[in-house]
């Protein structure tokens, strides 16, 4: 079991999942984000939403905007609609699928 090279604690529950940063043989590099998980409606990944503030400068205001990534979840991570993850970059895993959820905790 590795850390993934995250300094972030591998999960304490076992996967045989190939895909799987901890456990399997996807190596993680590039970014890492944070939004709230959506839908875990599909068998192996979950959607996430992400929030922020665009500044529109002729105006001198900012408006709210969303935007969605999927994201594949290991078998050794839980998660449920509502609660925050944390997804991190790695190779294309399928044609939309770009990011693996590497931490999953209740949001306040």
């Amino acid at each position: 079991m590795s850390s993934a090279g995250l300094e972030i604690a591998a999960p304490a529950q076992k996967c045989d999942d190939v895909r799987c940063p901890f456990h399997g043989h996807v190596k993680v590099r590039g970014r890492l984000l944070t939004g709230r998980v959506v839908s875990t409606a599909g068998k192996s990944f979950v959607v996430i939403q992400m929030e922020y503030l665009h500044k529109v400068r002729k105006f001198g205001r900012s408006e709210r905007r969303k935007s969605r990534l999927t994201a594949h979840l290991p078998g050794c991570i839980e998660t449920h609609e509502g609660e925050m993850a944390t997804i991190a970059e790695c190779r294309p895993l399928s044609k939309t699928i770009s990011f693996v959820v590497v931490q999953s905790r209740r949001s306040a």
